[in-house]
């Protein structure tokens, strides 16, 4: 069995917007920001990626479809206007009940064929720490690790100790 990629109707957009940005601020603040500088990103992001409301040219959004229902989505495309050609995985999702199957690793491999089919010449992604199954999924693939943020909690100093 396979997936495929379908565009995401416009009457599914305006909702799958707005629960992306909320998903988004959420994965954020357990990256570890703090709710605002979360908030603050993802409507800079937002702006940018949306203006006036609508997709900016050359993103692709579309529904992973599989026995003719939607099992996730893909959004990709170019990351900045000065680099045309070199796309990104905005964002890609399968459902809970439908992971561990194989469709996430079919769906990067039709990101990496729609990417090329609108000249990209390179697909990159950022993936959270926590998310190690992506990781391993993504590096099985061939990706590369071009940065690395790291953090780590500590515990302030009691003041009447200073």
């Amino acid at each position: 069995m396979t997936v495929h990629l379908e565009p995401m109707p416009a009457t599914r957009l305006a909702l799958w917007v707005e629960r992306t940005f909320e998903e988004y601020i959420e994965d954020r603040v357990r990256a570890g920001e703090s709710l605002d500088e979360a908030h603050a990103n993802a409507e800079r992001n937002h702006e940018n990626i949306f203006p006036a409301g609508q997709l900016a040219p050359g993103h692709v959004v579309c529904d992973v479809v599989r026995d003719d229902l939607p099992i996730g989505f893909l959004w990709i495309g170019p990351r900045s206007d000065e680099n045309p050609t070199a796309w990104w995985v905005w964002d890609v999702e399968i459902e809970l009940e439908h992971r561990g199957k194989g469709w996430g690793r079919q769906v990067m491999v039709l990101a990496e064929s729609v990417a090329a089919e609108h000249g990209a010449t390179s697909l990159g992604l950022n993936v959270f720490g926590f998310n190690t199954a992506a990781r391993h999924l993504y590096e099985s693939l061939g990706y590369e690790t071009t940065a690395i943020q790291m953090s780590k909690p500590i515990t302030p100093a009691d003041e009447s100790t200073a």
